[in-house]
């Protein structure tokens, strides 16, 4: 929440004021169906949907006046032209949300970057700091250009612990969303092969990372995976004060003793330093334990207690919509849906959470493409397949034209000596007929793919028909 006159508003993007300069506004919204009394409804223009002609039903649902790239009726501040491809609507938000962290003040402001594993490390950490004070994670992917701005120009006046999501497309995109939030302590969770189409390299992939672990200053701190060698290596480009976490023996924070329940928590020991305490998580995957290390690593760092920290690891949440969400259906089947995105290095974690659940029946991996990946996706996807082979996933199904990358055959095959069984299938309705008949009772079901494949559809259709079929809706 901030407070500003429209005057200020239209002060700070730079633009050109139509109404009352006077009107206040509290809170902004790029949606005229959740418009607020004293919003301020942002007009964006996207591919689909012109929010230019939502201003007058934004405003009859209480939003106090507009931002607009274009003259429309009522109050509004009209922006002034993008430099670039970006909204200009967008630019003027980015603007709005740094003239509102320059006025928070004693709070710490949490940025999180990474290949893989920032939402939900984002909500890992934000659910621990809770528990010290005021803490503002927005569920969800709030991660880009205008994601991370509506994170900040949404958080509470009392806010005390501020986390916000750094994604990247490409070299300096972290720096730009650092300069808007200012974090006093970064996070970086690792170095994967996540949109290595745009940037290149793995290497140049590391170096937009970094970005993060630059903006923090030397009375800041920052938080690294131990157990990845590029993240580790950042270490090097920062004065501010390190922590590390992993599994490694050699991190600051880490786990002993970690032990897989059949019910999908975890159980470890949480190791600091000189102290030892148990832990558990009501989560399942093992990365998910590796997210829990580095909440913990953040609520050390900002002066939680480990009491305190391995209580609130207890009482964790899947606040974000498709990462590793369990549905037990009826006939003891158990779906897994992890559809929200898929890079290698999530993808592997997926099927090796799969594969190590203590199953009575069968496994499925069902994936789809997986994106941004450039010259080298044709390797990778077929290093997957091999990989669920290795693993012993009992059944390995692609799906989707864009799935033929993963190198398998529309003709059933199966593995030597094993009862594996791989196939691909052009769509959705071939793949819920498929998997549908193979299904049996103590069977545990994997979707995963990229944003773009929307496999929670997938995962969806075969549950309701899963239910028809064991007798229950």
């Amino acid at each position: 929440m901030f407070d500003l006159t429209l005057g200020q508003v239209c002060d700070i993007v730079g633009g050109k004021l139509i109404g009352d300069a006077s009107i206040r506004v509290s809170g902004i919204s790029i949606d005229s169906r959740s418009a607020n009394a004293g919003d301020l409804f942002a007009a964006i223009v996207g591919e689909r949907v012109d929010g230019h002609e939502f201003v007058s039903q934004a405003i009859s649902a209480g939003a106090s006046a507009s931002l607009t790239s274009k003259e429309v009726t009522g109050s509004h501040v009209l922006v002034p032209a993008s430099p670039d491809e970006l909204d200009p609507v967008i630019h003027a938000i980015a603007k709005i949300s740094a003239h509102v962290r320059s006025l928070m003040r004693g709070i710490e402001v949490i940025g999180i970057t990474g290949s893989s594993g920032k939402t939900s490390t984002k909500d890992m950490i934000g659910q621990v700091l809770s528990h010290a004070g005021v803490t503002h994670a927005p569920a969800g992917s709030l991660n880009n250009e205008l994601g991370l701005p509506l994170t900040l120009l949404s958080a509470p006046f009392d806010v005390k612990y501020l986390v916000a999501e750094m994604g990247m497309r490409g070299l300096g995109h972290i720096t730009h969303l650092c300069n808007l939030a200012r974090p006093t302590l970064g996070v970086i969770t690792n170095v994967g092969h996540a949109h290595i189409g745009e940037v290149g390299s793995i290497e140049g992939i590391a170096k937009a990372k970094s970005e993060l672990v630059s903006a923090i200053s030397a009375s800041g701190v920052v938080v690294l995976n131990a157990d990845d060698e590029r993240v580790l290596a950042m270490r090097n480009l920062t004065e501010a004060t390190v922590f590390t976490y992993g599994f490694s023996k050699t991190a600051d924070i880490r786990e002993e003793n970690l032990q897989l329940s059949a019910y999908g928590s975890y159980t470890f020991d949480l190791v600091y330093r000189g102290d030892r305490i148990s832990a558990s998580i009501p989560m399942l995957g093992e990365h998910n334990v590796l997210n829990a290390l580095a909440a913990a690593a953040v609520g050390l760092a900002v002066g939680m207690e480990i009491e305190d920290i391995a209580r609130a690891l207890t009482t964790l949440k899947q606040m974000s919509k498709w990462r590793m969400e369990v549905h037990q259906i009826p006939g003891n089947v158990t779906i897994i849906n992890d559809a929200y995105n898929a890079n290698p290095e999530s993808m592997t974690a997926a099927l090796e959470t799969l594969t190590a659940i203590p199953a009575t029946g069968n496994t499925f991996a069902v994936l789809g493409k997986m994106h941004e990946l450039g010259e080298t996706s044709d390797a990778i996807h077929a290093q997957i397949a091999t990989l669920a082979s290795k693993l012993g996933v009992t059944h390995v199904i692609a799906v989707g034209e864009a799935a033929k990358s993963y190198g398998l055959s529309s003709d059933l095959t199966s593995t030597a000596g094993k009862a594996q069984k791989s196939v691909w299938l052009p769509d959705f309705d071939s793949a819920c007929d498929y998997i549908v008949n193979e299904v049996n009772s103590g069977d545990v079901l994997l979707f995963k793919a990229s944003r773009a494949e929307q496999f929670e559809v997938l995962a969806d259709q075969i549950e309701v028909v899963l239910r028809a079929k064991w007798g229950q809706q």
